[in-house]
C-alpha cells in the first residue's frame, strides 16, 4: 500500500489460541499483525500473552511503566507495604544495534522503526499476604491496588496484573514493539495483538492496547462512543478510569459483570453488545424475557459505537463485534488452533491451510476455550 493511502476504519487486531494448551513463541502473532501495518500509524502497538510465566504461575505478574525513577521508588514503597515481592527485574528489551539486526527484513517490508523514549519498564512477581485477604478476595485486593497506583502515584502505570500472563505494549508499530520486547523468546498458548491508529485519544505508552486488569486483556478496533455513560456506570463500583482512552471501559466491564456479578460469559457479551429492541421483540418468549432483563439491569454497560474486540483471559479467548458490525473481524480454525483478525490475510499469512474460515455475525461471540487440563 502506498504511503498516502489510509485505512478509514483504522487499527488492527489479531489473536490466536491453541485450545490444547500448546505454547508457541510470539513470532507468528508479530507476523500476523505486521501484515496489517497500514491500518496503524506507529502511535501504538501491543500484545498480551498467556502461559508465559510457568515458573511464577502462582504469583501476580505486574508489568509496570514508570515515567521517572522517583515514580519507581514511590511505587516500590507502596508495594512493600501491601505485597510479598518474590522477584522484580527490568523487562528484557532489544535496543540499538540488536534491534536493527532483528528487525531488518524479518517481517517483509515492515519493521525496523526505532522504539524511542521508552519509560522505565519493570516487572514484579508478587504474592498477596494472607493477612490482607481477611475480608476481600485476592482478586478484589489486586483490583483495588491497581486502581490506587494508576490514580495516585504520579508517573506510574500498571500495564498488566494477572497470573501467568502479561502485556507488552508501547508507542510504535506493533511489529517493532514485538521485537523490542523480545516476544520471539516467549512462549504462550494465547496471543493477542493490536496496531493502533489513535483518533480521539492520545498515543502514549500506557494508552496502547491491550488494556488489562487481572487476567482480562482487551484489544479493540473502533470507537466506544458510550464511554461517558460506561465510565459513570463503572465508577461507583470502585473503578478509576485514568488511562485517557475509551477502550479501558471494556476490560473493567468484563471484570465487573463476570468476576463480580458472576454472569456467564455469553450473557456478559449480551449486556455489552445487546440486541436491538426490535430484535428482542421477535425472540421466543423465554429468550425475550432474558434479553429484556439484561438490557434493563445493565443498560449502563451497553457499548455503543463501531467496534471489534478480542478478549483474552485465563480460560480462553473471545471475539465479538458491535451490534451492526461496523468493524471487520474474520475467524478461522485449523486443528486445535482458533484465529481471529481484522483481515483474513493476517490469518493466512501464518496459517495458509485452514479447516474453516468465517465472518461472525454482529454481536455474536466466537469463543475459544482452553482444555480443562490446562486450566
Amino acid at each position: 500500500m502506498k504511503d498516502n493511502c489510509y485505512i478509514p476504519s483504522g487499527c488492527s487486531i489479531s489473536g490466536m489460541i491453541n485450545e490444547s494448551g500448546r505454547r508457541f513463541d510470539g513470532s507468528s502473532v508479530i507476523k500476523s499483525i505486521a501484515l496489517m501495518h497500514d491500518r496503524g500509524n506507529g502511535l501504538g502497538g501491543g500484545f498480551a500473552a498467556y502461559g508465559v510465566y510457568p515458573r511464577h504461575a502462582e504469583q501476580f505478574a505486574f508489568h509496570m511503566m514508570f515515567d521517572h525513577i522517583e515514580a519507581k521508588e514511590a511505587c516500590e514503597e507502596y508495594f512493600k507495604d501491601r505485597f510479598d515481592i518474590v522477584l522484580d527485574e527490568e523487562m528484557p528489551t532489544r535496543a540499538g544495534g540488536a534491534f536493527e539486526e532483528e528487525t531488518s527484513g524479518r517481517y517483509g517490508e515492515y519493521g525496523g522503526h526505532p522504539i524511542t523514549n521508552p519509560p522505565i519498564l519493570w516487572r514484579y512477581f508478587m504474592d498477596v499476604p494472607k493477612s490482607k485477604t481477611s475480608f476481600v478476595s485476592e482478586n478484589e485486593y489486586i483490583v483495588k491496588n491497581v486502581m490506587e497506583v494508576n490514580s495516585r502515584i504520579d508517573g506510574a502505570f500498571v500495564a498488566s496484573s494477572g497470573k501467568n500472563m502479561g502485556a507488552f505494549k508501547g508507542v510504535g508499530y506493533p511489529e517493532d514493539i514485538g521485537v523490542f520486547y523480545k516476544l520471539d523468546e516467549y512462549k504462550a498458548y494465547i496471543w493477542t495483538a493490536h496496531g493502533r491508529f489513535p483518533t480521539n485519544t492520545p498515543g502514549w505508552w500506557g494508552g496502547a492496547h491491550p488494556f488489562c486488569l487481572l487476567d482480562w486483556s482487551i484489544v479493540h478496533n473502533g470507537e466506544i462512543s458510550s464511554y461517558g455513560i460506561n465510565k459513570r456506570y463503572l465508577e461507583p463500583h470502585g473503578y478509576k478510569l485514568e488511562l485517557r482512552t475509551d477502550t479501558e471501559v471494556i476490560a473493567y466491564l468484563f471484570d465487573l459483570l463476570v468476576r463480580k456479578h458472576n454472569l456467564p460469559m455469553e450473557m456478559a457479551i449480551k449486556a455489552l453488545a445487546s440486541p436491538f429492541w426490535k430484535d428482542i421483540d421477535r425472540m421466543p418468549e423465554r429468550e425475550q424475557r432474558i434479553a429484556t432483563a439484561i438490557r434493563q439491569v445493565y443498560g449502563g454497560a451497553l457499548l455503543n459505537g463501531p467496534f471489534s474486540v478480542i478478549l483474552g483471559h485465563s480460560r480462553g479467548m473471545i471475539g465479538f463485534n458491535d451490534r451492526i458490525k461496523l468493524r471487520p473481524m474474520t475467524c478461522a480454525r485449523a486443528d486445535d488452533m482458533l484465529y481471529m483478525a481484522s483481515e483474513e490475510a493476517a490469518i493466512r499469512e501464518i496459517a495458509p491451510d485452514l479447516d474453516r474460515v468465517w465472518s461472525p455475525k454482529a454481536g455474536t461471540p466466537v469463543i475459544g476455550k482452553l482444555s480443562e487440563e490446562v486450566i
